[in-house]
Parts: C-alpha cells; structure tokens; sequence
C-alpha cells in the first residue's frame, strides 16, 4: 500500500488489480526468503489476502488464486499459525482506515480463513511485547 500510495495512489486497496499485485509480492518475497534459512515468521500470508478479498467482498483475481492453489498443494506454509490478538486499540495511518470494530471483524475472517485452509491457530494475547514474543518462542524450534 505504501508503495502505491507513494506514486500518488490515495487508496490502492479500491484498485481492481490490487489483491492480485498483494498476492504476487506475497510470492516474490517467499521465494526470495527460502533462501535465507530453514526458520521464516511471515507477518502476512496469501490467506491473509484471501481475507482481505473476502472482508471487502471482492472477488479473487487469476494471480491470487494461482498463489492459493500454490501454497496449498506445496504446504508453502506452516500450520501453525499465530494470531497476534488487539491492543484494544487502532493507530491510523495513511494505509491503515479501519476502526477497531472493523479490525475485530477483520480478525474473525482472518480465523475463518486459516481454519478452511486446515491451520492451527496459535493466539497471542495483548499484552507486553516481551510476553507475546514468549508465547510464540514457545512454539518454535530455532536451529542451533
């Protein structure tokens, strides 16, 4: 969105090749992080996408349901996932418009989707960074 809304685009998110453009940066830099070791946390995922296509209730377009199809046949992603839960608060930004009722909503999709797809949901309570960083430590193996 960032980058969009730099080269003078107030509201990407409305553009109908959007979802598509989110799902092909999704894969690029996927890809590009398989290179960089055998432990990868991913903050945003094509399902992420797929929720935001639902929430807005827009239809998916050709790139990302070929992303969908990908990761769902190669098992791209972990099932585990973790769910950071809501301050109780929402900072605006240029990008970021919704209220906290609307981001609540939008987390329910977002557990609508990952279950469809057959993920295991980790929630992260709010609470101090360091806490939340505990509970997802707890969950992963690092190399040594």
């Amino acid at each position: 969105m960032a980058a969009r809304q730099a080269q003078g685009c107030a509201e990407p998110w409305r553009e109908p090749s959007f979802l598509d453009a989110v799902a092909a940066l999704q894969y690029r830099r996927q890809v590009a992080a398989d290179s960089r070791g055998p432990v990868q946390l991913h903050d945003r995922s094509p399902l992420c996408t797929l929720a935001l296509a639902r929430y807005q209730r827009r239809s998916t377009g050709p790139a990302l349901r070929a992303e969908l199809d990908r990761i769902a046949r190669l098992r791209t992603y972990q099932r585990l996932v973790f769910l950071i839960n809501p301050l109780g608060f929402i900072r605006h930004t240029p990008a970021r418009r919704i209220s906290y009722a609307e981001s609540l909503a939008f987390a329910g999709v977002h557990k609508q989707v990952y279950d469809e797809y057959g993920h295991h949901l980790v929630d992260v309570p709010a609470g101090p960074l360091w806490k939340r960083v505990a509970v997802i430590e707890r969950h992963v193996s690092w190399p040594t």
